[in-house]
């Protein structure tokens, strides 16, 4: 490799690899912490696929509460796999380097999988409004092909905001001399900070992207929560009230487990870049791997449906 002197003439650089350092300043016991992070990763994994199996063997859970959870989990397992290979690989093996495409590629997906759950979020929290505030019409409403075109909706929105990401990143000019990521993956504002050229652009479009999702997403989930809560008051009966807001606790849990992750992380890059590197690495462990652990957990506590189908898959029973 070349000495960075070597580089002084060159107008434009980009690094072949980046060098990932894991978790900063606990480098010495990473082999201990891999147990819990490999611990994690199966909860996760296991937990978002017998979802999906339970609700896909199971007639009675075709409906459109159930569909959003399976998109939720299909979601889950999109973004755990998205740091799984990288995050193990440095941990297990002490293997640090990334390929700068290979890098791009997994930013692209790693927060795009992070669009799409907050994108199932907002379509699950309109899914309670009309199942509280129309159910009578419930049916009617959220169709299959509706549900359908929601998804492709969903995953459309998601490629769109992020497709320009990676190209953004290639057109920067990087310093030889900084070639190292405080994560072990590829996150977007780890990466456009290694760069020696002006990143404006890229930390415009950053916010625009985190404007136009999650923080949309966030004001319109707060508007439906209002909207039902309204009409909650409005029953007759303390018992139906309870009964309404029980089909919503799950949901609501799962929205705070992603979004409060969310908050924090964009504070933190935004004012609190005098904090130590592992304070930002570990908020972004959280931010990508605690919701797809919990969200499994979470419906299997609080949804016994759920919970009784999945126990079914684990058994090799299919319901009659």
């Amino acid at each position: 490799m070349l000495s960075p002197h070597s580089y002084a003439n060159i107008s434009f650089f980009q690094p072949p690899a980046f060098l990932m350092i894991g978790i900063p300043g606990l480098e010495a016991i990473h082999g201990w912490i891999s147990i819990p992070f490999s611990s994690m990763y199966t909860v996760a994994l296991t937990g978002n696929c017998l979802i999906l199996l339970a609700v896909r063997r199971t007639p009675s859970l075709h409906q459109p509460m159930y569909f959003f959870l399976s998109m939720l989990a299909l979601t889950d397992v999109g973004l755990t796999l998205s740091t799984l290979p990288t995050t193990l690989a440095v941990l297990w093996f002490n293997h640090r380097l990334i390929g700068f495409n290979t890098c791009l590629v997994q930013m692209f997906f790693l927060h795009s999988f992070s669009v799409v759950e907050s994108s199932v979020l907002l379509a699950m929290s309109f899914d309670r409004f009309v199942a509280i505030s129309n159910p009578l019409r419930y049916a009617a409403v959220l169709t299959n092909n509706v549900i359908l075109r929601i998804g492709l909706a969903i995953v459309t929105r998601s490629t769109l905001s992020l497709f320009p990401v990676p190209f953004l990143i290639k057109r920067l000019n990087f310093c030889p001399s900084k070639n190292f990521l405080s994560h072990s993956f590829c996150f977007h504002p780890d990466v456009m900070r290694l760069a020696c050229d002006d990143i404006t652009i890229n930390i415009r479009y950053g916010l625009y992207v985190v404007a136009s999702t999650a923080a949309i997403d966030s004001l319109l989930i707060i508007l439906s929560y209002t909207l039902i809560l309204r009409t909650v008051l409005g029953l007759a009966s303390p018992r139906e009230r309870v009964r309404a807001l029980n089909t919503c606790v799950s949901h609501i849990l799962a929205v705070f487990v992603f979004f409060i992750p969310v908050i924090t992380m964009s504070m933190i890059h935004r004012f609190g870049r005098h904090l130590p590197h592992i304070v930002h690495a570990l908020v972004a462990y959280v931010y990508l791997m605690v919701p797809p652990v919990l969200n499994p957990i979470i419906y299997s506590v609080k949804s016994k449906p759920i919970r009784e189908a999945m126990l079914r898959v684990l058994r090799g029973k299919r319901q009659d």
